[in-house]
């Protein structure tokens, strides 16, 4: 039987040695529930060091994970380079499964685990390797980008993939390298709407969406503006056209992180997963964040108990079939071969409130 927080004991001497990361947590974690995850934190953190493992940790995860346990934490692109230059034997995702596809996929010679395997992704979930091949068919001569945010055999089928940091410099890039002024974007309408925004680049485009960012709506900040004028309102670009149209600034989530923590607005909101404001919240202080948010009900799967007992029982290994691991891989190695920006990818929020339509797979 697994163990549990509370049969991992709250010594003085764990309290000493998670201080410094309780110092980080105090004004999200009371101190009644800080006697509850600090020994599993101490716990994990020690199964790291013997079994030379690693943690990556998404920007969505909870602050205990994110600031407690997290090696390295960032969002999709981040995460993805960490785990195919890691050292270490095992990787445990702080995250969704297709992210543990991911770091399987890029280094399939290690040990790769997930706390929880019903942490999935309505975006990876919305199309399949055979639809991708389909829509080849159907537009053949026509590269495809694939969101990271898909499973392997979709991968498998694409030509680069992307992420939400670098979605406009991958498409103008591989329609330059292709010598085409179209490109098929999947599976993130929303995603490819906004890129189309962007780029001269023409888009076709997959009816997916993220179930966290497509319930926002321009009414949602309307509303958060009435009631707090002169607050900076941050999107991802994972929401409806309207929503971004209505922001101030529009990137990925180390690109809002990046915003917060440079410009320091009084009262900011992010308009993406509850549980990013939590966490740039310890490298802004004196920012005050402002709902509304979403929560992910899948990356909320992923816990300290669940990673602790991921680590202790070696549960769950992810796996990929070998088969599609070297036509994955090239797809996700050209996005991280991309040259990095000078700073976190912005989207230009003139352009993001002009009208361009995309052409949806029927």
């Amino acid at each position: 039987m697994a163990d549990t927080a509370a049969h991992l004991e709250f010594t003085p001497a764990i309290e000493a040695e998670t201080a410094d990361i309780y110092a980080r947590l105090k004004d999200k974690v009371s101190p009644l529930e800080w006697q509850l995850q600090a020994p599993l934190i101490h716990a994990i953190n020690r199964l790291k060091a013997e079994m030379n493992a690693v943690i990556l940790a998404h920007n969505y995860m909870t602050p205990d994970i994110f600031h407690g346990v997290g090696d390295y934490v960032g969002d999709s692109l981040g995460l993805a380079r960490e785990a195919a230059k890691s050292s270490a034997d095992i990787i445990v995702q702080g995250g969704v499964h297709f992210m543990a596809e991911t770091s399987k996929i890029l280094a399939p010679q290690k040990t790769v685990l997930i706390p929880d395997l019903r942490a999935g992704c309505s975006l990876a979930s919305s199309i399949t390797g055979e639809q991708v091949r389909l829509i080849k068919q159907k537009y053949p001569g026509l590269p495809v980008v694939t969101y990271v945010n898909t499973t392997a055999d979709v991968k498998a089928e694409t030509d680069i993939c992307c992420t939400s940091a670098n979605a406009v410099q991958v498409v103008e890039h591989i329609a330059a390298e292709w010598g085409v002024d179209t490109v098929i974007m999947l599976p993130d309408q929303f995603l490819a709407r906004n890129v189309a925004r962007q780029t001269h680049i023409k888009i076709i485009a997959w009816a997916g969406a993220c179930e966290v960012h497509e319930r926002f709506d321009a009414q949602d900040i309307a509303d958060v503006r009435a009631a707090h004028p002169g607050v900076v309102v941050l999107a991802h670009p994972e929401c409806p056209p309207e929503v971004i149209a209505a922001s101030d600034f529009t990137g990925s989530t180390t690109a809002m992180a990046d915003y917060v923590t440079h410009n320091k607005p009084k009262q900011v909101v992010l308009i993406t997963e509850c549980s990013m404001a939590d966490n740039v919240t310890a490298e802004a202080p004196g920012v005050e964040f402002l709902r509304p948010c979403n929560l992910c009900p899948h990356m909320k799967r992923i816990t300290l108990q669940g990673i602790y007992d991921s680590l202790r029982y070696h549960q769950y290994e992810v796996t990929v079939d070998p088969e599609l691991i070297p036509r994955a891989a090239l797809a996700v190695q050209r996005m991280i071969d991309m040259p990095p920006l000078k700073t976190p990818a912005r989207y230009d929020m003139v352009k993001a409130r002009h009208h361009v339509d995309v052409e949806m797979i029927s």
